[in-house]
């Protein structure tokens, strides 16, 4: 897996839920003129958990032929037991998929024995490589260095996704011990340019999606081990999501994507749009950003 950014891209939906595909086409085609690595589509800011099932191939589907081979693509098949992510594994056919990126189940808890085995079980059957995701704060279950150390070892297990840098520089320095292709997406925006002093450099995160020219800035800046230029893209990438969780974190991205020209709504169906208030403090800031 190539060095650099990946962004989580978002999900464009009309009013009844369907994906919009031409603008998830120019979300794609964005991405590629702004030199990302890799994209992950239906992670968390492309709101797997809510998109509706009969969309669910088609935005693989859609995001893959955008891409054209240019980088490659993940999915997310994240879900509440081995049974149903394989399901949605299978659904996906022959399409070329790069890997496919499992959350644990966020529903009950889950022992670090249970997490052994649920990624196990999917890798044995997957025909994609599988990418862990570390994401305890929505699915109650962290998975541990050890455990990622174990899973490391499976054939079809290919990297994880985790914003706990802790985590990540462990794993980093020890994977050399199991596979060292291991591939580790680190996932902790505030501290990117710290993180890739420590080798982490390759990071997702769904900002990227609205944020293409300081994107390219923050990693043109690390290459040339300019860090107070690569410091200042990134803060200004931190302060565009501070004032999305001001505002509400999907009404905020979906009204900067339709800034961006990319139409239809982002967020999930009970998402609430922002008002004109706070529509003209997110349009007044990606002015300031110079990114409208």
């Amino acid at each position: 897996m190539r060095e650099g950014f990946y962004p989580a891209l978002g999900t464009p939906q009309d009013e009844m839920g369907n994906v919009i595909e031409s603008s998830l086409t120019l979300h794609v085609e964005d991405q590629i003129r702004g030199k990302a690595s890799g994209l992950l589509v239906m992670g968390s800011m492309g709101i797997e958990a809510q998109v509706r099932q009969s969309q669910y191939v088609k935005v693989a589907s859609i995001a893959i032929k955008a891409a054209k081979d240019a980088l490659p693509v993940m999915v997310g098949v994240m879900d509440n037991s081995i049974g149903r992510v394989l399901n949605r594994i299978e659904s996906l056919n022959d399409l070329n998929v790069s890997g496919v990126v499992a959350t644990t189940p966020f529903y009950f808890g889950m022992n670090q024995a249970e997490v052994k085995t649920f990624f196990e079980q999917i890798a044995d059957k997957s025909p994609y490589p599988v990418y862990l995701y570390d994401l305890p704060g929505v699915t109650k279950t962290k998975i541990t260095v050890d455990t990622a150390m174990q899973l490391m070892a499976h054939r079809n297990i290919a990297g994880i996704k985790t914003g706990d840098l802790p985590t990540a520089r462990m794993l980093e320095r020890q994977k050399g011990e199991v596979d060292p292709q291991f591939s580790i997406l680190f996932s902790g925006l505030d501290v990117f340019d710290t993180a890739y002093g420590f080798g982490l450099n390759r990071q997702l995160d769904g900002m990227f999606s609205c944020t293409t020219p300081l994107n390219m800035k923050l990693y043109d800046s690390l290459a040339n081990h300019d860090m107070a230029a690569a410091s200042k893209a990134l803060d200004d990438i931190v302060s565009l999501r501070d004032l999305f969780v001001s505002v509400g974190v999907f009404g905020g991205f979906t009204h900067a994507m339709n800034l961006l020209g990319f139409e239809g709504n982002f967020a999930p169906d009970y998402t609430i749009a922002l008002n004109a208030e706070q529509q003209e403090k997110v349009k007044a800031f990606m002015q300031q950003l110079k990114l409208i």
